[in-house]
């Protein structure tokens, strides 16, 4: 998860290289093979070479075999008898049908989050939602999307609601597995940043049905960058791609054209400023 479930606190990043003291602990162990699948450090399809990535580590064989078992249950890694582990390589079609998915679960939690949102809560998320501000302005896409991460799971864990945490934590992990598999225009990520500040602005005025439908509008507008940048990034390498909505069942926006619009004047600033080279770096992931 992208947090703390009790403490709703997010996780700073680990450093892998970092020995572990505690090598009986293989819930540690998954944590760091966890992070080092999300940010790349072992790539979709790569096969785990046990001895390597044990010393790295500085435990033994032992509680990594354990710490896989984990991590293969939460399908970040396949275990092929005989050959080993195997980083997760999810298929475009895969990847497409996660968004609207998501959508419908992250737009309930978005609402069940602003009925039972307390000033503390309010506060924190605006807290995080600066941050967000501030990792764009420094052109920090890796740090945005920690943020922004945390941002979508407090507003799990104020929903209050076990089954739609379990779930959707679930399957944002998918999510976070295919960052990197394609390179975002820089306008996605001023889009991304867009969005939340409507989304925001909807928790802050306690506007459950505004909320719930910016969250979906949010999810289907990150499935729209997803495609158009994997399109482009196999007509530049002269491969022939089918876009994945074709094999995709179509999804509409429930957004509302007030939201939509919303999100678009929010966005127009800030892509004057990268214009003038003010905020973004050229190249980034996908933005959450």
């Amino acid at each position: 998860m992208a947090g703390d479930v009790l403490t709703g606190e997010a996780e700073d990043p680990m450093d892998p290289t970092d020995k572990i003291s505690r090598s009986s602990l293989h819930i540690e162990v998954a944590d760091r093979v966890r992070d080092m699948i999300f940010d790349r450090s072992l790539p979709p399809g790569h096969r785990i070479d046990e001895l390597d990535l044990s010393a790295k580590l500085g435990t033994s064989r032992t509680p990594l075999r354990e710490a896989l078992k984990v991590l293969a249950n939460e399908g970040l890694v396949r275990l092929a008898p005989g050959r080993g582990a195997y980083v997760t390589e999810l298929a475009p079609q895969e990847i497409d049908s996660l968004f609207p998915v998501l959508a419908m679960l992250e737009a309930r939690c978005a609402g069940e989050a602003v009925r039972r949102l307390t000033a503390p809560d309010l506060r924190r998320l605006d807290a995080i939602h600066q941050k967000m501000e501030a990792c764009v302005a420094a052109g920090d896409a890796a740090a945005y999307h920690r943020a922004a991460d945390d941002l979508h799971h407090q507003l799990q864990l104020i929903a209050g609601n076990p089954w739609l945490l379990r779930t959707s934590s679930d399957l944002r992990r998918f999510l976070r597995l295919a960052r990197g598999m394609t390179q975002q225009s820089p306008g996605r990520l001023l889009q991304s940043l867009a969005e939340h500040r409507t989304l925001m602005k909807s928790i802050s005025r306690g506007d459950v049905d505004s909320a719930e439908q910016v969250m979906h509008h949010h999810l289907l507008a990150q499935q729209k960058g997803w495609r158009a940048a994997l399109i482009k990034q196999h007509t530049a390498a002269g491969e022939p791609v089918q876009s994945p909505a074709a094999s995709a069942p179509s999804t509409a926006s429930t957004a509302s054209t007030a939201s939509a619009a919303e999100m678009t004047s929010g966005a127009a600033p800030m892509a004057a400023n990268h214009a003038r080279g003010t905020t973004q770096p050229e190249a980034e992931t996908i933005g959450v």
